[in-house]
């Protein structure tokens, strides 16, 4: 690999925007979105200074306020390069949890309505969720239905009475990325994938029962389904073994492939290739494949969480919109063919985007940004005019690494604190609950403040936790 000075010197331009001029190298300045106070470790500003010289990149290196070290890219990193001037796509731009995304519902019941079930709920949800590091899912496929799933998504799982057809129009891309190619997914990755769809995986996922605290816009919060004090349910999780695999497999052809187009990267984790090339078109084949494999697993989550809801409350519960924030998607923006990259970074499509219902237009795309353990998570929505191609943040974003939470935080005393604030936890582990201590991550208010002062995204609502099933 070729050796570049990557030290960084950040540019305060407003309240909520750095600059990283361009130099040597750098094809594009850096932008990071945040605060003073949410600015990262140098280590992730180098991965945004990296990712600024990658072939074809334009306008800039984005980084979100919940801006943290990752693999290649940094975490809440937004990049998007143009394929007509051989511009590359790089599965460090995606992750290794290829769309890992969030996913809400609303009961038809009320804060206070729960009160008494809370407990029985939190049991059943617990008890019929799977989670856990290789731990199987709801629906064990045989290898048609897995291809199924790789090119159906949501709606294959749908169309085999796990949802219903609405819950189609409340996903994104309508719950199926288009050009999966199943034949560019590995037989080991295959193989992970048999039998976890509906699970959801360990670390950060997870399953919370919550209640709308706060609206700040009522139009928009009606017209998304959301009243106060209204019970909701936030699923966060992704592509399991199967999307970890594709990753692996596809960095390392791509790495073995840059010679060959005269590609040098600062980062060998930043692995890439002409989105034209074959290696690129396979890549992008088998992202989407798995891609549509993490919209079904939340689709089965979804019936499990409404199959609890009804035996235990009587309620019944709808979907408000389900949103990845690990995906490379071919967008066009000013006129250019893009290859927008948004690892860790949530779309935020403004009112009237063509790609948008028709009864969410006059609203812009509902974004979901999951808080940690015994904080708020908050709706919001995108706004027109907006920077880094119609993208915000995507969580709290970490502070301290898993390793760190867990040496500083006992699991048993983290569940007993979280049950003294009313939130009922069901946990797999003890050590997985200090992985996911709330101390371990950024403060999600003042990374939604910085997303809304910088004019990426708008308020809709927050909501508080009442009870969370940990993977």
């Amino acid at each position: 690999m070729t050796r570049y000075d990557t030290s960084t010197r950040l540019i305060q331009e407003t309240p909520f925007r750095f600059r990283i001029d361009q130099r040597e190298h750098m094809l594009v300045p850096g932008i990071v979105f945040a605060s003073g106070d949410l600015l990262p470790e140098e280590q992730a500003l180098r991965q945004v200074v990296n990712v600024a010289m990658l072939p074809g990149v334009v306008r800039a290196s984005y980084a979100m306020p919940d801006i943290h070290w990752g693999y290649g890219f940094p975490i809440g990193g937004v990049a998007a390069t143009d394929i007509a001037s051989g511009g590359v796509v790089s599965p460090g731009g995606v992750g290794f949890d290829i769309s890992c995304g969030v996913r809400l519902l609303t009961a038809a019941l009320q804060r206070d309505q729960l009160a008494t079930t809370l407990n029985r709920l939190m049991d059943e949800l617990d008890r019929t969720t799977p989670r856990g590091i290789g731990q199987g899912g709801l629906w064990r496929l045989s290898e048609g239905q897995l291809e199924g799933v790789l090119y159906g998504g949501a709606g294959y799982a749908v169309q085999h009475g796990h949802g219903l057809p609405r819950d189609l129009d409340r996903c994104e891309d309508f719950g199926a990325v288009a050009d999966a190619d199943p034949a560019q997914v590995s037989p080991r990755a295959v193989e992970r994938g048999l039998a976890q769809v509906g699970s959801l995986g360990s670390g950060n996922h997870f399953l919370e029962v919550q209640a709308v605290e706060k609206i700040y816009d009522p139009a928009v919060a009606a017209a998304f389904g959301l009243r106060l004090g209204q019970v909701c349910v936030m699923i966060h999780c992704g592509s399991r073994g199967l999307g970890h695999q594709i990753c692996t497999d596809h960095v390392r052809v791509m790495e073995k492939a840059m010679p060959g187009y005269g590609i040098s990267v600062p980062d060998r984790q930043l692995a890439c290739a002409p989105v034209e090339s074959r290696e690129g078109r396979a890549y992008l084949g088998a992202m989407a494949a798995a891609a549509n494999y993490g919209r079904a697993n939340r689709q089965l989550l979804t019936e499990a969480t409404r199959t609890a809801f009804r035996h235990v409350t009587g309620a019944t519960v709808d979907l408000v919109y389900d949103v990845s924030h690990n995906l490379a998607k071919i967008e066009v923006h000013e006129g250019m063919r893009l290859c927008v990259h948004r690892k860790g970074a949530t779309r935020a499509l403004p009112p009237y985007h063509p790609d948008l219902p028709a009864d969410l237009a006059p609203y812009g795309q509902p974004v979901l940004i999951p808080g940690t353990m015994g904080t708020a998570s908050h709706v919001l929505t995108g706004v027109t005019g907006a920077d880094a191609f119609h993208s915000t943040c995507h969580g709290a974003g970490r502070t301290r690494s898993r390793h760190q939470a867990a040496r500083s935080t006992d699991g048993r005393q983290l569940r007993d604190w979280l049950e003294a604030q009313g939130i009922a936890v069901r946990g797999s582990s003890w050590r997985g609950l200090a992985e996911e201590a709330p101390t371990a991550y950024k403060d999600v208010d003042a990374v939604v403040a910085a997303g809304v002062g910088a004019g990426l995204c708008r308020r809709v609502a927050r909501l508080v936790p009442l009870g969370v099933v940990k993977g």
